[in-house]
């Protein structure tokens, strides 16, 4: 009863003050994926002082990574918009069915994935584009990922039932937990130990086991979530799959088919050289720290949109949708500025390699210009999820990918023999058609569903 009564101040509280209620859900979210981001980042800082060839390695083994989490934050995406649909609705019961739905889903494509990575793991790496020493270094790392996998894939379920009640601080401060482990472990694994790139993948996998014990303490022990997981008693609904799905399976795809396209992208750049490789790899870190506001921003506007929607508080959602739609292309502005000023100093926090040096920072002085463009696009992806639409996202993705920024890469490179930076140009023109899309999508979305 007191959980009840504590989900409908919150939810109360969220419609009096949108955009308040906004920050309160994208700040942990922010901090939680800085904490991480921090640990990515440190984490190539040490492995960038083993050489360019473990960079690389580890730069191979990206795509794979970002499918397995891709899945993840997909489907999770799903579960937090249902989640938060059902709990606008007050509809409990059927927002911890959704809540058992995602372990189940979350102990199928784990057990899937990691049989998949110990099996074909190496041979991917090779597709993909690793070669002698490389792919060495490069399957050294994914047998000990592919150990710490299932327990990550549970843990991103567990955030997403969090984020789709509003509760962005416990996955914060678990995350924050895992990092700091990680961060501690790195070095001992790394050089202490001197296991190199493995050593580094056995400390990744150590911390993914430890936050995954800590959310099974809180969740089943303590109970600390609003939902309740009743797993004895638990009834398959066709229903709440296909909620999970409508959302969850199109985002999912989209980030398989974004992996697919960094393969292909790592396999061009290979034309180049390692060090290329590596660059994109360095600069895409560096991605990753521009995004967080955005990424929270996002997150706390499925939350929002899902709820608002959900209890048929419709000023309320325009409200939020146009408030953060708009911090977020302000924030991307202001930081494009800085990176495009500060990108040499930024790669050499990185490496001191000068061919990786000038590839990334060729990157950053390109991309940094479509930031915004980005962080409209992906926001608008998020309130689309929110409303319960997995499809524009997809459509957008294959657009974007398949359809403009490989080909085009491909064309530049092989058939007119144009140099590395048009790799990059081939990436801000998909920006500029996958935003345009974006927009019109919201529009028509909003018309349809959202009443003035």
């Amino acid at each position: 009863m007191e959980k009840q009564k504590n989900k409908t101040s919150r939810l109360a509280s969220f419609k009096e003050n949108p955009s308040k209620a906004l920050w309160t859900l994208a700040i942990p979210v922010m901090a939680g994926m800085a904490v991480h981001t921090v640990y990515t980042v440190v984490d190539m800082i040490f492995i960038g002082r083993l050489g360019g060839e473990q960079i690389a390695a580890v730069a191979f083994n990206m795509p794979l990574f970002f499918l397995v989490l891709g899945m993840t934050m997909g489907l999770g995406a799903g579960v937090t918009a249902t989640v938060a649909r059902y709990i606008g609705a007050e509809r409990k019961r059927s927002a911890d069915n959704a809540a058992e739905h995602a372990m189940v889903i979350a102990l199928i494509i784990s057990t899937v994935l990691t049989g998949f990575g110990f099996w074909r793991g190496e041979a991917m790496l090779s597709f993909l584009g690793a070669k002698g020493q490389i792919l060495t270094y490069a399957w050294q790392y994914l047998k000990f990922i592919c150990v710490g996998l299932p327990f990550m894939i549970f843990s991103g379920f567990f955030r997403s039932i969090l984020s789709g009640e509003g509760d962005m601080k416990l996955p914060m401060m678990v995350a924050g937990l895992g990092t700091l482990l990680n961060l501690i472990l790195d070095p001992i694994f790394i050089f202490g130990l001197d296991l190199g790139v493995e050593g580094a993948a056995i400390a990744t996998a150590i911390s993914q086991i430890t936050v995954f014990t800590i959310f099974v303490y809180m969740m089943f022990v303590k109970e600390h979530a609003y939902v309740t997981f009743r797993m004895k008693d638990f009834k398959w609904s066709s229903d709440i799959i296909k909620d999970i799905f409508k959302v969850g399976i199109p985002a999912s795809v989209s980030m398989v088919i974004m992996a697919t396209g960094g393969g292909v992208f790592n396999r061009i750049l290979a034309t180049f050289s390692s060090d290329a490789v590596a660059g994109y790899q360095v600069a895409g870190r560096v991605d990753m720290i521009i995004f967080l506001p955005i990424m929270g921003i996002g997150t706390g506007l499925t939350t929002l949109v899902g709820m608002f929607y959900g209890a048929k508080e419709f000023d309320q959602l325009r409200k939020v949708v146009k408030y953060g739609i708009s911090r977020a292309f302000y924030i991307t502005l202001i930081l494009s500025i800085i990176i495009y000023a500060f990108a040499p100093i930024i790669m050499s926090i990185f490496t001191k390699n000068e061919n990786i040096l000038s590839v990334g920072i060729n990157y950053l002085r390109l991309i940094c210009i479509v930031y915004p463009l980005i962080a409209v696009g992906m926001n608008i992806g998020r309130v689309l999820q929110g409303l319960g639409r997995g499809l524009p996202q997809l459509t957008i993705t294959i657009t974007r990918v398949l359809g403009v920024s490989v080909p085009l890469a491909l064309i530049f490179t092989q058939l007119f023999h144009k140099p590395l930076e048009w790799v990059w140009y081939s990436m801000m023109l998909s920006s500029f058609v996958a935003v345009t899309i974006s927009v019109i999508w919201l529009k028509a979305a909003f018309k349809k569903q959202v009443p003035i």
